[in-house]
């Protein structure tokens, strides 16, 4: 299962990444309630307001990458803590996904400001430390 939710988390910051619109509508849920919290913008909730915002987003892509995903695993929930490497930011990111018939889908994300380093090697899937 985390092979599975990373797979879907790599997903997404693919679609991030390439502003492409289909794909980032795609990876979020269409039956569950979904949150977004981009940093400095205010509490989204409700697919509506999502999807408004990564459109916004995606007109201009950034250039995004996620570093030292790791996967904690509640049954059919997954959330992946990451960090987002943007230029010379870092951000710490929460995806919480769902399994729904097609796949995982992403119910949340949060990114906001972090000291944390990215670490020279990344930790293998699943692990806290």
């Amino acid at each position: 299962m985390a092979e599975s939710a990373l797979a879907a988390n790599e997903a997404f910051y693919a679609a991030l990444a390439r502003g492409d619109t289909a794909a980032m509508t795609a990876l979020w849920s269409h039956k569950r309630p979904v949150a977004c919290i981009h940093p400095g913008w205010p509490v989204l909730a409700g697919r509506e307001a999502v999807m408004r915002s990564w459109e916004s987003i995606l007109r201009t892509p950034p250039r995004i990458v996620a570093e030292a995903a790791r996967v904690l695993e509640y049954g059919d929930t997954a959330v992946v803590l990451c960090i987002e490497r943007i230029g010379d930011n870092r951000l710490a990111a929460t995806n919480v996904f769902i399994r729904e018939a097609e796949g995982w889908r992403m119910v949340h994300h949060q990114a906001g400001p972090t000291r944390e380093a990215t670490p020279q090697q990344p930790r293998p899937a699943g692990t806290i430390h």
